[in-house]
């Protein structure tokens, strides 16, 4: 994976809602957008925001659900041992209680 692929990913990954995002994603099933935003307390509109820059990153990958959308971890993001994905480049690893 080229440096720079790497660095613009852990870029987008500096905010705070896409790395919950992320790790909401770690579950085996994959989640619509009221289950990823529950807790998280985020204007609809800007979790669709956050929710496209993941997607358009390669990091989630969105499918339909009749007329709602189902979100899980695009395949190239795989998850790591213990809470963690790796993203080739490097590994981001999740605190096991917040």
């Amino acid at each position: 994976m080229p440096q720079h692929d790497c660095s613009e990913k852990l870029r987008l990954l500096a905010n705070a809602t896409r790395m919950e995002v992320l790790e909401r994603l770690l579950a085996d099933d994959p989640l619509h957008v009221w289950e990823i935003n529950e807790g998280l307390d985020v204007e609809p509109t800007l979790l669709s925001h956050h929710l496209r820059v993941l997607r358009e990153a390669g990091l989630i990958e969105a499918e339909r659900d009749g007329k709602a959308l189902l979100y899980r971890l695009a395949p190239g993001v795989r998850p790591a041992k213990g809470k963690g994905i790796d993203l080739e480049c490097c590994v981001l690893n999740f605190p096991e209680e917040r």
